[in-house]
């Protein structure tokens, strides 16, 4: 069986919250993927909004925040509901946090990362957290987009996305060399 062939791709991150790490990861692969995918997020149980360091960080890396919003999976889950090519959790199983689960047919994998929303420390530590998840997220869905997902059966791409999730930066602080 053939990974999907039809363009855009749908691809969903999600996150208990959906207010941070799916929200970054929604902003990052909107702007890498441009025309080849379509990029949304959710949470199995949304704070409601958008964490303002979250919007603030994405604002001065000069993303589109305009449509994001925290929202609930189950808009997803509706037949009228676009059909997903790519579903990500990106919830920090480490962190004891219950990652959702998606049925259905679409491609998984977990990418999971540290809640920056559950950073504590100074203003500036915080603020790095959320800079630091966005570094980590950009990596994982810079490697993705430039997978050839025309030359790769479905149980290859599987293993690359499982791989993608498992890179040794997801833990790592970033240097200040980076």
């Amino acid at each position: 069986m053939q990974a999907p062939q039809h363009r855009p791709y749908n691809v969903l991150f999600l996150c208990t919250g959906n207010s941070a790490r799916s929200i970054i990861a929604e902003a990052v692969l909107n702007r890498a993927g441009q025309d080849k995918f379509r990029t949304f997020s959710a949470g199995s149980q949304p704070k409601g909004e958008v964490h303002p360091y979250t919007l603030d960080l994405l604002r001065k890396l000069h993303f589109d925040v305009k449509d994001l919003r925290s929202k609930s999976w189950l808009e997803f889950s509706q037949p009228d509901s676009p059909k997903l090519d790519f579903v990500f959790t990106v919830c920090d199983n480490a962190a004891g946090e219950a990652c959702p689960y998606w049925p259905g047919q679409p491609m998984t994998a977990h990418w999971g990362v540290p809640d920056p929303a559950a950073a504590t420390g100074t203003e500036a530590e915080i603020r790095f957290a959320f800079a630091d998840t966005l570094r980590m997220l950009a990596n994982r869905i810079n490697i993705f987009v430039s997978l050839p997902f025309e030359k790769l059966d479905r149980l290859s791409l599987q293993a690359q996305l499982e791989a993608i999730g498992k890179t040794k930066d997801a833990k790592a602080p970033a240097s200040a060399a980076e």
